[in-house]
């Protein structure tokens, strides 16, 4: 076996496909995926594959043709877009001298450098230890090596193969304790925003169709935005207002086609947003000439992690890169040119146009409720009124003898806060009776 290089970033793409041309979309996602990773491309070849062949994928023939462009053109990487059994992948090294990454390996390594959060690094390792359990048969010589038989190196006579399967099997073990304690933790939060009654919304969308971008500009959060995929790994989440009220807003990872299995555990936790969201913005990159079928992965993907049968609002961002395309919101009744006749709004989230008509819809979707009427106050309520002034509830204000009379507008959650405090009283006037009565059954 040779000596694989560290280097491995000048990189020589291989695209197999299944007769007529390689579609030219999948090849550029898979070149931005290895530019994404820190590769620089050296060439692409595409390999016509009618029956895969079981030690290498690619015939004898293409195996040739990818040894004679790798060392024409210097690559020291070989990274194939598809999915490659431990046995493939060490005979492809063995035959081209030089390491092979397949599409998961090459994903693998891009959330290894996205991850931020401990969670989010501890899914990663974990991935990554389950992906190279199955490789390594690849065996370098050290791994043959029985260890015993000499003075002061006498063990349990097992190979380096199976002491390495051993240690990682109890590190393993030992990341999938502390996942589900963090995860635990998680839990617990999210818990604690359900109880504050706020709705909650998660953004979806294929990689790169900006909703970390779109978040940005509806929370000023600053979390990292920027033009390649999955620029985002870790959940983010954000309290934001809307017309009506205030919602609780997720960012989470970008979706990809034939995203690997073994990777959905390294989405649990930013998944676990979407799952408990009432409402999934569907962000889609309205340039994309191919926005139907990135519709439909995403679709997929959601409905394999269990999120399918959510209520979603399509948000058909970057505009600014249609010519003439102005912000406008097409309702559900008026959207049968679109799958699923479902309501969307067009906007662009790096210009900040049309960010007013998402958020009504948002608003009207989410039916945010509001306490709205007028309150009397007596003088010794001066704390409470500056707090309405704080909110920015107060409409209109008339002062007397007996106090101050206001014309106020509110969320209605801010005004069940307010009106459960002990001089919060005058607002309940304001709530719905079974609000009341339930203060009144408590004693307050």
């Amino acid at each position: 076996m040779f000596e694989r290089s560290r280097k491995g970033e000048h990189a020589l793409l291989i695209q197999p496909h299944a007769g007529g041309a390689a579609p030219e979309d999948v090849l550029e996602e898979f070149a931005d995926l290895a530019r994404s990773a820190g590769a620089s491309i050296a060439a692409t070849l595409t390999a016509r594959i009618d029956r895969p062949n079981p030690a290498t994928l690619i015939g004898s023939g293409k195996l040739e043709e990818v040894k004679a462009a790798a060392e024409a053109t210097g690559a020291d990487l070989i990274l194939v877009n598809h999915q490659l059994t431990p046995v493939q992948e060490r005979n492809l090294e063995r035959a081209l001298q030089r390491r092979v990454v397949d599409r998961t390996g090459l994903i693998l390594d891009i959330f290894a450098q996205r991850a931020r959060s401990h969670e989010g690094k501890l899914q990663v390792e974990l991935a990554q230890l389950k992906h190279m359990a199955t490789r390594l048969v690849r065996g370098w010589t050290h791994l043959e090596r029985q260890r015993g038989g000499s003075i002061g190196l006498r063990g349990p006579g097992e190979t380096q193969l199976e002491t390495d399967r051993r240690l990682l099997q109890k590190r393993l073990e030992q990341l999938q304790k502390r996942l589900d304690k963090v995860e635990v933790q998680h839990a617990q939060m999210r818990r604690a925003r359900v109880r504050s009654e706020l709705p909650r919304v998660a953004l979806v969308g294929y990689t790169n169709a900006g909703k970390s971008t779109l978040f940005n500009t509806l929370t000023g959060a600053g979390a990292y935005a920027a033009d390649q995929l999955f620029a985002t790994l870790d959940p983010t989440v954000r309290r934001i207002s809307l017309p009506g009220g205030s919602v609780v807003l997720a960012d989470t990872v970008g979706f990809v086609r034939d995203l690997p299995h073994e990777l959905v555990a390294a989405f649990r936790s930013t998944l676990s947003e979407a799952r408990e969201a009432d409402l999934l913005l569907h962000v889609v990159d309205a340039a994309d000439p191919h926005r139907e079928e990135r519709i439909a992965q995403v679709d997929a993907v959601l409905a394999e992690v269990g999120t399918g049968e959510l209520p979603q609002l399509l948000v058909f961002n970057k505009i600014d890169r249609i010519e003439g395309a102005q912000p406008r919101h097409d309702h559900a009744s008026s959207a049968a040119d679109e799958p699923g006749h479902r309501e969307r709004v067009w906007i662009s989230a790096r210009d900040g146009l049309g960010l007013d008509l998402l958020q009504d819809a948002l608003a009207r979707r989410l039916d945010l409720q509001r306490a709205a009427g007028e309150l009397r106050l007596p003088p010794s309520a001066g704390r409470l009124r500056s707090h309405l002034h704080a909110l920015g509830a107060v409409r209109g204000e008339h002062a007397d003898e007996h106090g101050w009379l206001l014309q106020v507008d509110l969320p209605r959650g801010e005004a069940e806060r307010l009106a459960a405090r002990a001089d919060g009283a005058p607002l309940r006037a304001l709530l719905p009776e079974p609000a009341r009565e339930e203060w009144e059954t408590d004693g307050r």
